[in-house]
């Protein structure tokens, strides 16, 4: 009964399952298949300027897919179509996995293809799940979706085997269920009615650039402390620091849902940026120490879960208030792109020219700055939602006041 009253509180309808269903899905999905294919990589023991390219190439091959499933999504086919296509070309990617081998063509192709089917309509189904939910809930509901996204992928891996036809047929089978899921409702297939803003009216909204902005700052810094913990302390520690950071930012995802959506996006935002830059600090003061390290691996997870569940699902859909979100949740999940990018490329080669503290000072300081253009953003929860919600909390903390007044 009391999950059934959650339920009802958050209103999650069939629409909101499904949506959620939908990324689950394509997420546990390309979870798997990127760790079968980083695997072969480390088998193959590429050159660096192999490795280089074929990361590279797979990046652009995201960034590319997104915008292909908007223009497809916008201009030439309905909704229904468009995610059968996108399902379809997650099973003939998943297909291919048959015949991976640890050569250089072999993997461009396939990891080319992973990214490609993912991101394809990556933005489209973030855009189903702002359509599907409220701006009162929002945050909630994602960080249940991430919750469930990330429990699915870890139950999932538990499949991953040697044998590659047999994870081909696991990524086929999986994918698959995206199909039934189209079944399930017409709510999941319907087109949207709201206007259709251009890229350039999206980039020169005020709103939208100082969101961007420090999602942006933070993207360029975030990849530089994992490099230097492997130089200062080796691979298995940070293995150990990674894993454990993510399993603090899956708690903290549920603590920053239930914040943005009382106190508000702009000061849960703020709160995580802070908090990051104190762990940056932290490790640039003692980067040889390593509960400096345990400090920051916590901070880092707390800071993640917020990142996650604003900037991943929650913001853009806000922003788009009355209007499609496709191009603002795509512009919104590049900076995390470029992230990867630059961990690919220059990742590797700053802890070899930079001191320790240089660069933790540097991404500390940067941190901070990043919280400027937050402070001049504007709130996208309601105002009247949070006073409401303060006044609620307030009157029930008066009568539990009461209460212990009159027994005593």
């Amino acid at each position: 009964m009391p999950f059934q009253k959650t339920i009802y509180r958050l209103k999650i309808s069939k629409a909101v399952l499904l949506s959620i269903t939908t990324i689950t899905n394509v997420f546990a999905w390309f979870n798997y298949a990127t760790s079968i294919l980083i695997d072969e990589m480390s088998m193959a023991s590429f050159a660096y300027h192999e490795e280089l390219m074929i990361c590279v190439i797979g990046i652009c091959g995201a960034i590319f897919s997104m915008f292909i499933g908007i223009y497809l999504v916008n201009s030439y086919v309905t909704r229904k179509a468009f995610f059968l296509i996108w399902v379809m070309l997650g099973i003939f990617t998943s297909y291919t996995f048959a015949f991976l081998e640890p050569t250089i063509q072999n993997l461009l192709v396939i990891i080319f293809g992973v990214n490609f089917s993912f991101c394809l309509g990556i933005p489209v189904s973030l855009a189903y799940f702002a359509e599907s939910t409220v701006e009162e809930n929002r945050g909630r509901i994602a960080s249940i979706t991430l919750i469930i996204m990330f429990l699915t992928a870890y139950l999932l891996g538990i499949a991953k085997s040697n044998d590659t036809m047999l994870n081909s047929l696991v990524l086929m089978g999986w994918r698959s269920l995206g199909l039934i899921i189209l079944l399930l409702g017409e709510e999941f297939t319907q087109d949207m009615k709201k206007t259709n803003p251009l890229m350039v009216s999206i980039i020169s909204e005020r709103a939208f650039a100082l969101y961007i902005i420090p999602w942006a700052m933070f993207s360029m810094v975030n990849y530089l402390g994992w490099p230097l913990l492997a130089k200062i302390h080796g691979e298995d520690f940070t293995n150990f620091c990674a894993s454990m950071g993510n399993i603090v930012a899956a708690i903290s995802s549920i603590m920053a849902g239930y914040a943005s959506d009382r106190i508000g996006r702009k000061r849960t935002l703020m709160i995580g940026f802070i908090i990051f830059g104190l762990g940056y600090a932290v490790v640039g003061i003692f980067p040889f120490n390593n509960l400096a390290w345990y400090f920051y691996m916590i901070v880092d997870g707390i800071a993640w879960g917020i990142i996650w569940v604003i900037f991943w699902f929650v913001i853009w859909g806000d922003l788009a208030h009355g209007k499609r979100s496709e191009k603002y949740y795509a512009l919104g999940f590049l900076p995390y792109l470029v992230s990867s990018f630059l961990r690919v490329t220059v990742g590797k080669i700053i802890p070899n020219i930079l001191s320790e503290y240089a660069v933790f000072s540097f991404s500390a300081f940067f941190l901070f700055l990043a919280v400027i253009p937050l402070m001049f953003a504007p709130e996208t929860l309601p105002e009247k939602t949070i006073k409401e919600r303060e006044l609620k909390n307030y009157i029930e903390k008066a009568k539990k006041a009461r209460e212990k007044f009159t027994e005593g």
